[in-house]
């Protein structure tokens, strides 16, 4: 299993939000739903996605003799074509609209538990035009589908922490998947929340592999590592066996080269070296346990490679400054 593999199991979707909106400009659409990520598209028709930058000085404020740190500039527009895929993460707002330059006013605010007018209040019938279906015009040649999940615990954070506020990948021919997910959002059939989650999976995916292999992308450093045969193998290892009694001799032996070398390519394409990584990658197994589950802390120190208790408390201690039962209470759990 390769990193990837691993940290999008624990991404997987659960209860994705699917929207598909049919559009006639002007138009702009606000999401304020807090999501961890949210995929977007546009079957047809072309827009633009607006981050919402840092919020500015309040207005009203009484002014301090003191220096106003300057803010730092709002994140630019990016511009979807039809059939482009983009990836916006981060809990703040944005909004999509046909013109980032006319200030629409949002035809509806995407909320995490409803859709509101952007004054608050509950949409009307005129904007509701089917199943997960919303727009104002059935017959608007913009037609745009949105789909955001929640994606909680230190591995997620591994994941979405590497990618920037807004990645874009431009497609030129037709994606099926795409296709099938625009048919599956207006459907109403047995298993159809299951249906979802999984093509959203599987559009993550495949985004993310396009877009980390395209010159601008700035993938995290265990990604690019994955090419090597040296320490893509140690990478692999590390993930697929946590609870092993690893050491750098061990490692090279299995990628069959010698410590030096393994220890040097390890550090140079990750970031840090093996055995730093795979205590990076063992406390974020337990963290996520100990959140998620009921196991012991016995059991949970035991699957990610910790003999004691005593010894996995102390290491999360020493590095992220926590304990166990710490991670559980904030998790509510005891």
């Amino acid at each position: 299993m390769d990193p990837l593999t691993g940290l999008l199991q624990e991404v997987r979707s659960r209860g994705a939000v699917f929207g598909r909106n049919l559009l006639e400009p002007p138009w702009a659409v606000r999401f304020a739903d807090q999501g961890a990520l949210t995929l977007v598209t546009l079957l047809s028709g072309e827009g633009w996605i607006v981050p919402e930058g840092p919020a500015g000085p309040d207005d009203h404020q009484a002014p301090v003799p003191v220096r106003v740190p300057v803010q730092a500039p709002a994140p630019a527009p990016v511009r979807l074509g039809p059939g482009d895929v983009a990836v916006v993460t981060g809990p703040e707002p944005f909004s999509i609209t046909d013109d980032p330059a006319a200030a629409t006013p949002p035809l509806f605010v995407v909320h995490p538990d409803r859709c509101t007018t952007a004054d608050g209040c509950d949409i009307g019938e005129d904007v509701i035009l089917g199943l997960r279906t919303c727009g104002n015009s059935e017959d608007g040649p913009t037609v745009l589908l949105t789909a955001s999940y929640q994606a909680t615990g230190r591995i997620s954070e591994r994941l979405l922490g590497g990618l920037p506020r807004t990645l874009l990948v431009p497609r030129e021919a037709p994606d099926p998947v795409l296709e099938l997910a625009a048919v599956e959002t207006g459907r109403d059939a047995p298993g159809q929340q299951a249906v979802l989650d999984r093509l959203l999976d599987l559009l993550l995916l495949s985004t993310l592999r396009e877009w980390f292999a395209r010159p601008e992308a700035c993938p995290p450093g265990w990604y690019r590592a994955l090419g090597d045969p040296v320490a893509g193998r140690a990478l692999r290892l590390i993930h697929a066996r946590p609870e092993r009694a690893w050491t750098v001799d061990a490692l090279a032996a299995e990628a069959g080269v010698s410590r030096a070398t393994l220890a040097r390519r390890f550090t140079a394409l990750v970031g840090r070296p093996p055995m730093a990584y795979l205590t990076e990658w063992r406390l974020t197994l337990a963290a996520d346990l100990l959140a998620r589950t009921d196991a012991t802390v016995a059991s949970i120190a035991r699957q990610v490679g910790y003999r004691t208790p005593f010894a996995l408390s102390a290491a999360l201690k020493r590095v992220h400054d926590t304990r166990p039962v710490e991670l559980r209470t904030a998790a509510g759990r005891r």
